[in-house]
């Protein structure tokens, strides 16, 4: 399979105004990539395309690769940045095993809050 027929696809919510202003400013920095953007608020039934339950969507950012590899957190930050022209430097740094794991921690501690904050402001 290659990149030319199977996009990536990022899984993300509108909902939260962090995580749409985020998003919007990748997009922009990805124009003419080979990217699905999937906005799981506007339309919850992509939470099915990989295999998730909506409110897993809305807690954490899901990418999947060109080989239909699903990634969660900040190793869907890690694709993402992998497939975005003038980012693979961050991708390559922020992919060093103990960055990595400190990217991992402070990401799932980050997602809980905002997803905490989402929730008590009913964004959804």
């Amino acid at each position: 399979m290659d990149k030319e027929t199977n996009p990536i696809k990022v899984y993300y919510n509108s909902a939260c105004p962090v995580c749409k202003a985020g998003i919007e400013n990748q997009k922009s920095k990805m124009e003419g990539c080979s990217v699905e953007w999937k906005d799981i608020h506007s339309n919850p039934g992509f939470a099915t395309e990989i295999y998730s339950e909506i409110e897993q969507v809305r807690e954490r950012l899901h990418v999947v690769d060109e080989q239909g590899q699903t990634y969660i957190g900040f190793d869907a930050f890690l694709i993402i940045w992998q497939h975005s022209p003038g980012e693979k430097w961050k991708a390559a740094l922020l992919g060093l095993p103990i960055i990595k794991q400190l990217g991992r921690i402070a990401y799932n501690q980050f997602a809980a809050m905002l997803y905490k904050w989402n929730k008590a402001k009913k964004h959804w």
